[in-house]
């Protein structure tokens, strides 16, 4: 259902090239990939590729970090709140996850 919906999202004509880290639930053997969809995946053990790394470092060092939580429901609600508080400041995000390497040069 999620690689449906962002096939729906591409633009027509064009393709989208989706990057997936080793996570074992990123592979199926019943996984259906929409045809304007490729799946890209990064190497193993190759933090400095994947972006996202760069989010969960700033949200355990930033917003999550010297805590202790009295209850599961604690720790969800701290993680959902420091999401939030992220995903509130765009720009801070594109920041965290820019690589010098993989600019456009014009």
């Amino acid at each position: 259902i999620h690689l449906e919906e962002i096939s729906r999202s591409v633009s027509k004509g064009a393709h989208a090239v989706l990057v997936l880290d080793g996570a074992g639930w990123h592979t199926s053997p019943r996984l259906r990939l929409p045809a304007n969809i490729s799946l890209l995946s990064l190497p193993r053990y190759a933090p400095e590729l994947n972006p996202v790394e760069n989010v969960w470092e700033f949200l355990r060092q930033n917003l999550l970090s010297h805590c202790v939580w009295d209850s599961y429901d604690a720790i969800v609600d701290a993680c959902c709140h420091a999401w939030s508080a992220l995903m509130s400041t765009p720009e801070q995000i594109a920041s965290i996850t820019r690589r010098s390497w993989a600019q456009v040069k014009v």
